[in-house]
Parts: C-alpha cells; sequence; structure tokens
C-alpha cells in the first residue's frame, strides 16, 4: 500500500492507495512540521491513532509533503520520524509547497500560492516548482496567513483600534489578558498555530466592513511580494490552497481583480488532488518499478 501525505502546521492529511490508484481510507492526525517537532513527537502523533498505525508494516511507500520540510536538514527529521513508525517504506520528503503545486496543476504552468496557517508561493511547470522569494515564517513573513490575520486582530484589540461592536465580541469570546497572550506566544510551542486559531473568531465576523477590509488588504499584500514577484504573474493562473482562500474566496477574489491576475482554483485541501496528481503521473513509474 501506499500513503500520500499532506501537512500544514495545524493538520496532516493521509491518503491511503493501492497500487492501482484506488483510495483505500482517509486518516488525518495533528499537522507535523520540522521546525517543531522532533522525531519522537513525528513518531507519537502516528501512533496516537491507533487505525492508522495497525497498517503501518504493510505500507511500502510514502509520499509526505509537509510544511517547514524544505530543506535537507527538515527533511531528514520528519523522515526519521516517519521511519521510526513505517519500517518497511520506502519515504520521499517533500515541502507542502511542491504538494500544494501538484494539487492543483492542471496540465498548464501555473503560480500556486498557499494560504493556511502560514503561506508562500511557487512557480510549477508540471515537473519542476522554484520560488522566487522565500517564505520568512510567522514573525517574518507568512503574509494573508491565519497567523498573519491572527497577529493583525490582536493587535487591532490591545491597541484599541477594533470597531466598538468587535472589541466586545471579541472580548467575551475570549477575555484575553496581555500576559497570557505574550505567553502564549513568546514561551510556550506552536505559536504560529496559537496565532491562527483566532481565524475562527475572524470567519464568524467575515461579513463586517471592517474584517474584510484587512483581510482584502492582507491578500493584496501577499499578491504584491508572492505573486507579483514572478516576471510572467499576468500570463498563467494562479491558484490557491488552504483554508484562508476557501474561506474569504470573495475577499481573494477582490484582491485577484484589483491587482490584475487571473484566479484559478482556490481549494481548501490539496490531499484530493495531490493523489490524483500521483495516480496519473508518479504511479505508472512507481508500479514499473
Amino acid at each position: 500500500m501506499i500513503i500520500i501525505a499532506d501537512s500544514g502546521s495545524t493538520k496532516c492529511d493521509w491518503a491511503l492507495i493501492d497500487e492501482k490508484g484506488a483510495r483505500i481510507d482517509n486518516f488525518q492526525t495533528m499537522g507535523l512540521n520540522p521546525y517543531f517537532h522532533s522525531p519522537e513527537v513525528i513518531e507519537k502523533a502516528i501512533k496516537d491513532n491507533a487505525p492508522f498505525y495497525a497498517l503501518a508494516d504493510q505500507i511500502k511507500h510514502i509520499f509526505f509533503y509537509g510544511a517547514g520540510s524544505s530543506t535537507a536538514e527538515m527533511h531528514a527529521i520528519m523522515r526519521a520520524g516517519l521511519e521510526r513508525v513505517f519500517k518497511h517504506a520506502e519515504i520521499l520528503v517533500e515541502h507542502d509547497q511542491l504538494g500544494s503545486a501538484m494539487a492543483v496543476y492542471d496540465g498548464e504552468p501555473c503560480i500556486a500560492c498557499i494560504l493556511g496557517t502560514g503561506s508562500n508561493s511557487c512557480f510549477f511547470d508540471g515537473t519542476n516548482v522554484w520560488e522566487e522569494v522565500p517564505s520568512l515564517a510567522f514573525i517574518l513573513g507568512d503574509e494573508a496567513s491565519g497567523g498573519y490575520f491572527g497577529k493583525i486582530l490582536l493587535q487591532e484589540y490591545f491597541y484599541k483600534k477594533l470597531p466598538a461592536d468587535l472589541h466586545a465580541a471579541f472580548e467575551e469570546k475570549y477575555a484575553p489578558s496581555k500576559d497570557e497572550i505574550i505567553n502564549k506566544i513568546y514561551r510556550e510551542p506552536n505559536a504560529n498555530v496559537y496565532l491562527a486559531s483566532f481565524m475562527k473568531f475572524i470567519g464568524e465576523h467575515r461579513d463586517h466592513p471592517h474584517v474584510k477590509a484587512w483581510v482584502k488588504k492582507g491578500m493584496l499584500h501577499f499578491i504584491d511580494i508572492h505573486v507579483k514577484c514572478f516576471k510572467n504573474y499576468a500570463e498563467v493562473p494562479v491558484h490557491f490552497v488552504g483554508s484562508i482562500g476557501h474561506y474569504f474566496h470573495d475577499c481573494l477574489q477582490a484582491a485577484a481583480d484589483e491587482a490584475g491576475i487571473r484566479l484559478g482554483k482556490v481549494i481548501r485541501k490539496p490531499i484530493d488532488g495531490l493523489v490524483d496528481y500521483h495516480v496519473k503521473y508518479k504511479l505508472p513509474a512507481l508500479v514499473s518499478n
């Protein structure tokens, strides 16, 4: 059996298929990011899903695409965790950027973007993927991501820049203290996931003019940095993967129209498209070997 996995920083989707490409089952674990998680944590996350772990010895190939898996060092951490569980599998670890590009590919070169807990972009020609500017993660970058908007929400709350109705609603729901927030962000692990957790509140108020205005502004900021960096950005489709683009599709479309880009696919989860890509392009070579 074969596993194809897509992991953001919050959740990881695992698709189990046979050598003919038939979908057997789906599993989900916490997001696995080697910047934040050791091999031991990766191992435990998988073993905590008992039905999934029960199949470990039957897995022969793993294609894992994950947030943070962007360098040889990070690949090694991720692979070490997977090898603790899948002892008989041949394991390929790649960045979630490549996985997302594969998921939206429809035969035409494109720019593929991720707007989830974090954000990034790449150009994909169907085989090769490359960046023009790097992702700088949640402190320096991640424009228009869940972490980015969560940070703006907290800033505007504590700086008393939120409209009165939003301020009251946020205070009633969370009753946050500055010390608690600072501790969560600067002293506890997974600060990016914590910041992105406030997207639930933002989503509940997605139709508020103030929210719509800074979501669109954030998306324009992302497009300016991570899309317009490609010289041919106006000539190819620009696809988006992730919950932010999915749930704020209207803001994304408005930003795309204003920026003069051709908005392509906007999908919440890449796993289905990722499976389709592997069945079409990867599986024939794998089976023939």
